[in-house]
């Protein structure tokens, strides 16, 4: 098993078409939480408010890049709101417009490119390459 620091940096994780395929799909996911949260009645100002407190995760990134990539990947994979949403089927559905809130979310950061992170660098994600920071060019004196 390879450790974090020696994953090439790059290149994603993932490439044409394959990527096209994962961005289609985060664009399913998003209209379907959606659809569905507009059946729920709730008001769309609850999810205008709330819509970005998934990216409060990022916070972790202050402390360090492995926790900050932990913290995020945590609540931008789709096990957590899985996992709240089977609960909310079951037992309160009033937490359903939440999760269908944390559903847009993820689908709409994987359709724009936002993908799982590696502790590496911020930008380096499972479906983009992480942004180099290039150093001034230094130009030839002129004669």
């Amino acid at each position: 098993m390879t450790s974090a620091s020696s994953l090439p940096a790059e290149k994603p994780a993932v490439a044409p078409p394959v990527l096209w395929w994962l961005r289609l799909e985060g664009l399913a996911v998003a209209a379907l939480a959606v659809v569905l949260y507009a059946r729920t009645g709730a008001s769309w100002w609850l999810f205008a408010v709330l819509w970005l407190v998934p990216d409060l995760s990022m916070v972790g990134y202050f402390v360090d890049p492995r926790l900050g990539a932990n913290c995020y990947n945590a609540i931008h994979s789709y096990l957590l709101p899985i996992t709240l949403a089977v609960a909310a089927l079951s037992f309160q559905r009033a937490a359903l417009p939440f999760v269908l809130i944390w559903f847009n979310h993820i689908g709409v950061d994987r359709l724009l490119g936002y993908g799982l992170k590696y502790p590496t660098a911020f930008g380096h994600t499972h479906l983009t390459e992480p942004r180099r920071l290039q150093a001034p060019r230094q130009h030839a004196p002129q004669k």
